[in-house]
């Protein structure tokens, strides 16, 4: 792989570089693509794709804002679709 710099960087700055690139993709975009299935939306007209991505990534920010770590995100969501309580509750730790 070639990478273009601004400036010179050591081997290891660059690798630091290129793998906190990666956290992007793997704490973002996978969750993105994986539990709300976002690559399978079939919104394309207007502002439709831009309005849902706005709701999934809140829908992302509600469930990991929730305190209990033990349950994953696509629980928490499915939870949350089955359970107005729980539902309330997700809402309610966001501040």
């Amino acid at each position: 792989r070639y990478f273009l710099m601004s400036q010179n960087y050591s081997r290891t700055q660059v690798l630091r570089i290129v793998r906190t690139h990666w956290t992007i993709e793997n704490g973002l975009h996978w969750p993105l693509d994986v539990i709300l299935a976002e690559d399978l939306a079939r919104n394309r007209k207007d502002n439709g794709p831009a309005n849902l991505a706005v709701l999934r990534r809140l829908a992302l920010n509600v469930a990991r804002a929730h305190p209990d770590t033990k349950i994953s995100l696509r629980l928490k969501l499915k939870r949350a679709g089955w359970n107005d309580t729980f539902f309330f509750e997700l809402l309610g730790h966001m501040r």
